[in-house]
């Protein structure tokens, strides 16, 4: 494995502990620095990026008001239909979005897609999808134009 392919295998693993750790903390409140420590000692993040792992984990957070109204302009009639897992998962992908514009926009889209079709409800990765795609390009005008 080359390293281009070993860095996006880690970065796979970090978003999706992330994922984990930000629904845990949705769930329960728990305390972030227990929530990493158990990430980090029980869960094997160390075997992905744990620098990348510990920024969603400590980034997301203090942002999800702000995180859930960017993308919720694009929730539409689906209201109801947002569970903790595809609200983890928005909001990583919100964040992404917004504060890494080196990783890009169809990354970002495919990885939360594949999230969702790893851990949320049956058609729930048509749902993402159908939030991200809108967001993505209101988002990166740009790179979307392209």
């Amino acid at each position: 494995m080359n390293d281009k392919a070993r860095f996006i295998k880690k970065r796979k693993h970090a978003r999706d502990k992330a994922m984990q750790a930000l629904y845990q903390w949705q769930l329960s409140a728990e305390d972030l620095d227990w929530i990493r420590d158990h990430y980090l000692q029980e869960q094997g993040v160390s075997s992905g990026d744990e620098e990348y792992f510990l920024e969603l984990l400590y980034q997301v957070p203090p942002r999800v008001e702000s995180l859930d109204r960017t993308y919720r302009k694009y929730v539409t009639n689906f209201e109801d239909h947002l569970d903790p897992i595809e609200t983890s998962i928005l909001r990583i992908a919100t964040y992404e979005l917004e504060n890494h514009p080196e990783i890009p926009y169809k990354v970002v889209l495919n990885e939360a897609i594949n999230l969702a079709k790893t851990y949320g409800a049956d058609d729930s990765h048509k749902f993402i999808n159908g939030v991200l795609d809108p967001l993505c390009q209101a988002l990166r005008k740009l790179e979307t134009a392209e």
